[in-house]
Parts: C-alpha cells; structure tokens; sequence
C-alpha cells in the first residue's frame, strides 16, 4: 500500500486558483440567464383592490459580462445609442423638404415656360395663339392644359379643334385645326367666311374658290352642336349652306349670289332678270332643270321677264315688267 503524497506549496496555490476561476465562470453564466423580477402594481376598481402582476420587457441594451480564462479580466459588450425620431420632427422635416422643391419649381429659371410650339396653323399666325394663351415665362407647374385649350377655343372660333401638351422642363405643345371656309357672306357692310357646318369667323387673308353671297337680313341659323360644347352656335343652317354650294355651278360669270328671306337663294341672269330658287336643298337639281326649261320657252316667245320664282318646283312663275 503506497503512501499518500503530500502536496507541494505550488501545487496547493495552483488548484486553489483553478478552483477560483471555475467559480468565476459558473457565476458569470448564472448572472447572465437569470429571469427579471415581475413587477407588481396595485389597481383600484368597484369589486376591490386588486394586484396585477406583469413582467417588465427586457430591456434593449443589456450588459453582460464575460468571463475568460485570464484572472480578473472581463469583456463588456458594446451599448448602441438608440435614437428615437417622434412623428413631430418628421413632419417638420417633410413639410420643409417639400416647401423648398415648392420654392425651387416656383423660381427655378429652367422651369419657366418659353413661347409654345405651334403646329397645324395656316391663317391664325403664332403671335395671335401665344397672345390668348400668354403662358410665357410661368411655371411649368402652374399649367392646365384643358383650361388653356378653352381658352383658344374661345377667343377663336375659327378653330375647329385645339390639343395642348406639357413637356419638362418648359416647353408647351400647341396643336390647332383651323375651319375652311366655302361662302363669303356679305350683309350690308359686314364680310364674314362661313364654313361647311355654318359656323361664321372673321376673315383672315384671301381664300380662293370662295361663293360670294350678298344678302341684307340674317341667315336662318341652326342648331348648336351636341358633341362639341366649345364650338360656336351655326350662324346658319347646315341645309342653307348645302344649298348654296349646289347652285355655286350654274351660276353666271361674275356675279353674286343672292338671298331673299322670302324667295331664298338666287342671282341677277345676265339677260336682266332675278330668279330664286328657294333655300330647300333637296330638290335643288331638280329645280335647276325646271329653270332652264322654262327660260328656253319664254326666249323663244321673245319674252324678257322681270322675275322668275322656281322656289316650289311643282308651280313655277314669271312676272313681267309692270
């Protein structure tokens, strides 16, 4: 049986410190999972007093303390400022960024409008259409193009339709079609063009092929249309102008065409009379066939009428001179 050894000095100090670091550590991890206290807080209501006991969240920023295996040494983990950002300032600063692109839109140089880019303009000049728009030198932002499109519309009746674009930075898209005009239509000193649905505008420089119609009382005037509320009401009817541009053919070199608001339309004959053809364009052709019989029977009688009515084409007449 060998006998127990005894233990040397170093030896008793070097297991006396391993003990003390073993310890070390199992206090560490210990410290480190222990659950938090719950937290108690009394509540007054009709049936007593009662205590509510509920759990306070972990904290965000825990220290933990780390053991090694170096004596008296200890690692602390890093703490994360945390910043909280209230609904308040971030509003302000919201409105502040948006104040300043407000600012800038408003100021800024680059987004002033230059003059529009006109297109499908052939009478009404560029100058005229800037003039009513007068968008020169306003934010870009500040636009509406349908407002502005209105604007033309009214101000020029001529125009049969007009589309307005907006392109950043600044530019300004103008695209109009203007009215052609097919009669000239002359009361007492007034001239006006008049196109093919009897919509009346200003005349703007010379149209050939134009009917010249001399007449001292108004035209009957027609419906307004239903499908554009921005066009002008007809100055006359759509029936009228066809039957203007009927007779437009057959009438003589030179001279005007006429209209009566009892007899309609017609003209002086170079042989010295008047003759009218009502202003009912249906049967305009017809009629025209009746006049030329008739005025080749009266020729070769040798009659000179004074006047003609083929207005109802089932009872034409002339009248001699008195």
């Amino acid at each position: 049986m060998s006998e127990k050894r005894e233990l040397s000095r170093a030896e008793i100090a070097r297991l006396r410190h391993e003990k003390q670091n073993s310890q070390r550590v199992t206090t560490a991890v210990v410290r480190a999972y222990r659950p938090l206290p719950p937290v108690t807080r009394r509540a007054s209501g009709l049936a007593g007093t009662y205590i509510v006991q509920k759990h306070k969240k972990q904290p965000i920023n825990r220290q933990f303390n780390i053991a090694v295996g170096m004596p008296d040494a200890r690692l602390h983990a890093p703490t994360l400022p945390h910043i909280k950002v209230g609904w308040r300032l971030l509003s302000f600063f919201l409105t502040l960024l948006l104040g300043a692109a407000i600012y800038l839109a408003w100021t800024v140089p680059t987004f002033r409008v230059t003059d529009p880019q006109v297109t499908g303009n052939s009478r009404l000049s560029a100058a005229e259409i800037n003039a009513v728009l007068n968008v020169t030198g306003q934010p870009i932002f500040t636009l509406i193009p349908d407002d502005l499109a209105t604007r033309l519309r009214l101000n020029y009746p001529e125009l049969a339709s007009a589309e307005i674009k907006v392109g950043l930075p600044n530019q300004i898209y103008v695209r109009v079609s203007e009215r052609q005009p097919v009669i000239l239509w002359q009361q007492g000193e007034g001239l006006t063009w008049i196109d093919s649905t009897g919509v009346a505008f200003r005349p703007r420089g010379d149209v050939a092929g134009l009917i010249p119609v001399v007449s001292l009382v108004a035209p009957p005037v027609g419906p307004a249309p239903v499908d554009d509320p921005l066009s002008p009401p007809p100055y006359m009817s759509v029936d009228l102008v066809s039957a203007i541009q009927t007779l437009a053919p057959n009438m003589p070199v030179g001279a005007p065409m006429i209209y009566d608001a009892y007899n309609g339309l017609g003209w002086t004959d170079a042989r010295g009379w008047r003759v009218f053809f009502g202003s009912n364009a249906k049967d305009m052709a017809l009629k025209m066939r009746v006049y030329q019989a008739l005025v080749a029977s009266i020729t070769t009688r040798g009659l000179s009428p004074a006047f003609i009515s083929v207005a109802r084409v089932d009872a034409p007449y002339y009248r001699m001179e008195p």
